[in-house]
């Protein structure tokens, strides 16, 4: 018979290892789909040769470069977990960041509200405040 101590560090044992093939999955996830956008970027790239119109082409290319970039910064919070057994959140932060940058982008594309635009810069002012301060507290830590 199993001593009634050891059934719940196998219950959390057994919860770790659903946790870390959950984080595997996601990172086999990531990394196809990182893949295949930046394979995105360089079809868009060769199509920009061929563009009637340039201006378009080159949104359409920056579009792509910075989902992959989104991609990446996910995957690397993932591996970060591995790595540390932690989740870090400034790699997340940079990935709102960049999806703030991305809606930028297409300010003069796409019509907009001015509340539209006024929400997204406050976004990046906000996602940008909390990365400097999360980058103080992690280099007091490591002091």
């Amino acid at each position: 018979m199993i001593p009634t101590k050891d059934r719940p560090d196998k219950a959390i044992n057994a919860i770790s290892w659903v946790t870390l093939s959950i984080y595997l999955l996601i990172a086999v996830s990531l990394s196809l789909l990182a893949i295949f956008s930046f394979y995105d970027v360089i079809i868009q790239i060769a199509a920009l040769i061929h563009a009637d119109n340039i201006t378009q082409g080159i949104l359409e290319v920056l579009h792509a470069l910075l989902l992959t970039l989104i991609i990446v910064e996910i995957l690397e919070t993932v591996m970060a977990y591995f790595r540390t057994s932690r989740v870090l959140v400034t790699p997340i932060l940079i990935a709102g960041i960049t999806a703030m940058v991305r809606r930028v982008l297409t300010f003069g594309v796409e019509h907009l509200e001015p509340i539209d635009i006024g929400m997204t810069l406050a976004a990046i002012l906000v996602l940008t405040i909390a990365v400097v301060y999360i980058g103080k507290q992690e280099r007091a830590e490591s002091y």
